[in-house]
């Protein structure tokens, strides 16, 4: 960050913490100080229940749920980002809020972004939650939804905060909020806490409470049943542990429960005085943490054997990950994919002296597997050849004219065999689902580096959304959506950006901005650096604790198990066509004898045997990435099997 005002230098020293609203209540006192205590403040001129109560006056005006098509959102942070778990085309945006160096505003829109159109559309309801920022919210899992939790309120110059304790489930189909009312006692109030989700259960920890004043972490656990309608807090066994109190952490979903990673908080912390008559004197202040802990929060179901009624739940203590991100870094999001945690971004900050602090931010992206605790860091890929011969595009083509016939004879039976009838059926269906052709410009390096990034998967894409970056004391939100594809990694697709030129700080705060300039150029090579200088940084962590668990993790790679396992260069849908057979049989072994599989159709079973071979395609892709860079540095661009050529020569994997 920029250099302090010399006449706050008595004041709490400035840090930057993951969630912005903190940093900024800190800033208002310091410039409070700075300016005198004559200074007009807020705090006494705003009634933040008023303000919320004219806007939910004004939210009542409108008389049903409306969607009308609109331009991308305006600026923001803390907002929240998802896919739609009802419709794979669909990307849902709620609330945030944007400072311009002045003032704060707090949103409570729901945007709606349609992929295959790449249309934005804005929601306005009779019911929906108050403008927030800091909430948090998730999939319901076999509930269906969507579901939130909580936020922060406050006055425009931040004067004066309210967190909101209240739950609201949205209908992703409908566009329809609805507020619960649970029974019985809920979480309290809070932000920067995270929400996932367990089979019909919603997982709720940790975040803050802010006053203004004070800033208390939180590490309580929460678990709203969505068949009962009911919050508790579960019961963990004795003399076990669970993470200490944090925000801005990451929560994941898993087949057992759910995994933590990570996170922010202040804690107290000792430092040594001036030296007085009475000896040396020492002082306690709230020191800046990022954790960097993993945790494994284990569910047993009620009616699983050794379950309890709620579930019984604990907490269990991972090793720290292998090649995890060096140096740690606060406000690094991440999105679910696939057993994986895809994390973006991120800030170190590193004191130099009391007159200022030195940034360092990141644009580089990872893939952390859950199952075995191990970070691949992830590059971006120019297009390769693909090397197949016309005939095998014009058998494709083939086979997509073949579908459409197929679906046309459908229609046609569907309305009795009026084929009129059957081509309007489909002309409808062109006109709402038809992929738009937008020339989106794309870039083979990293956006900008930045924290607190919004990001989503929808599709094995992922979307970055905003995330901010300081200069000074200069603040940036970036008014901007960004699209990978995490399978090909073929570049960063620009979905829009915008330029900001409405910063409004004061000018005591450009001109520190003016001596703090630097060279352009220097600036990028910090900020761009490629995921390949990360892992150099990786790879020379010198703690013995960590390498010792990277060896472990090494005997744990998903290429050394006995399951089929895919080719560099080969896709999804080919590797699934080559070992289908198998996939088959490792359903039939889980069965024992077979008589979990044969009550279902063949249709099924092909479907099961997809998933699993997914599943192991994603599992794999890090490692096979690595081997496919390796065949490519030496010339070779597609391996391809003597067996699959029809030799006579048995496979080999």
């Amino acid at each position: 960050m920029g250099k302090k005002d010399k006449k706050s230098k008595t004041a709490e020293k400035k840090v930057r913490v993951a969630q912005k609203q903190e940093k900024k209540a800190s800033q208002k006192q310091k410039k409070a100080k700075s300016k005198g205590k004559d200074q007009d403040s807020d705090v006494e001129d705003v009634d933040l229940d008023a303000v919320l109560a004219e806007y939910a006056n004004q939210q009542e005006q409108f008389l049903k749920i409306t969607e009308s098509v609109c331009d991308p959102p305006p600026p923001r942070s803390s907002a929240t980002i998802i896919g739609s778990p009802s419709n794979s085309n669909e990307l849902f945006l709620y609330g945030g809020e944007y400072f311009n160096g002045a003032l704060a505003k707090f949103y409570n829109d729901l945007y709606i972004y349609n992929i295959k159109q790449d249309k934005w559309s804005i929601v306005t309801s009779p019911n929906s939650p108050l403008p927030r920022s800091g909430h948090a919210w998730c999939r319901g899992g076999n509930a269906g939804g969507i579901y939130l939790f909580g936020g922060e309120f406050s006055s425009p110059k931040q004067g004066t905060f309210y967190h909101y304790n209240d739950f609201w489930h949205l209908d992703p189909t409908t566009r329809e909020w609805t507020k619960l009312e649970s029974k019985g006692k809920g979480p309290p109030a809070r932000s920067g806490h995270r929400m996932t989700y367990f089979k019909q259960y919603i997982l709720l920890f940790g975040g803050f409470q802010d006053t203004s004043q004070t800033t208390k972490y939180l590490q309580d656990l929460w678990v709203y049943d969505c068949q009962t309608f009911t919050w508790y807090t579960p019961t963990l066994p004795p003399s076990s542990g669970k993470p200490d109190a944090r925000s801005s952490f990451s929560l994941l979903p898993h087949d057992g429960g759910a995994a933590l990673y990570g996170g922010y908080s202040r804690v107290k912390a000792s430092v040594s005085g001036k030296q007085g008559k009475g000896g040396n004197s020492s002082r306690v202040i709230l020191k800046p943490m990022v954790h960097q802990d993993t945790w494994f929060l284990r569910i047993v179901p009620p009616g699983s054997e050794s379950a309890q009624t709620p579930p019984g739940v604990r907490w269990e203590r991972r090793k720290r990950p292998a090649n995890a991100p060096n140096p740690p870094r606060a406000g690094a999001t991440m999105a679910y994919h696939k057993g994986r945690g895809v994390q973006f971004g991120g800030v170190f900050d590193v004191e130099e002296s009391e007159e200022g602090m030195d940034s360092e931010f990141f644009n580089t992206l990872f893939a952390w597997n859950i199952d075995r605790n191990r970070y691949f860091p992830l590059a971006l890929r120019r297009p390769r050849s693909t090397g197949k011969k016309p005939q095998d595009r014009s058998r494709r083509q083939r086979g997509k004219a073949d579908e459409d016939e197929l679906l046309r004879n459908l229609a046609a039976l569907e309305t009795s065999g009026k084929i009129s009838r059957a081509d309007q059926i489909e002309s409808k269906v062109d006109e709402s689902e038809q992929e738009v052709k937008v020339e989106h410009t794309v870039i083979y390096e990293m956006p900008h580096g930045r924290f607190n990034a919004q990001l989503a998967v929808q599709d094995d894409v992922l979307y970055i959304f905003g995330g901010t970056y300081e200069k000074g004391d200069r603040e940036y939100t970036f008014d901007e959506l960004w699209a990978v594809d995490l399978g090909k990694l073929d570049g960063m697709k620009q979905v829009f950006k915008r330029e900001l030129e409405d910063w409004e700080g004061s000018d005591a705060e450009e001109s520190e901005e003016e001596e703090d300039e630097y060279d352009e150029s220097e600036d990028e090579d910090d900020t761009e650096s490629p995921a390949a200088a990360e892992e150099s940084k990786v790879e020379t962590e010198p703690a013995k604790e960590e390498a010792d668990e990277e060896a472990t993790d090494e005997q744990q790679s998903s290429l050394n198990d006995t399951l089929p396992h895919p080719r560099p260069f080969e896709s999804l849908r080919d590797f699934y066509n080559r070992t289908s057979v198998e996939w088959q049989g490792v359903l039939l072994q889980e069965a024992g004898d077979g008589s979990g599989i044969e009550n279902k159709s063949v249709k099924q079973v092909r479907k099961d045997a997809f998933s699993l071979a997914e599943e192991k395609w994603w599992d794999c892709r890090e490692e096979i990435r690595v081997l496919e860079d390796e065949q490519t540095e030496a010339g070779i661009g597609e391996v391809v099997s003597l067996a699959d050529k029809g030799t006579g020569i048995g496979k080999r994997r």
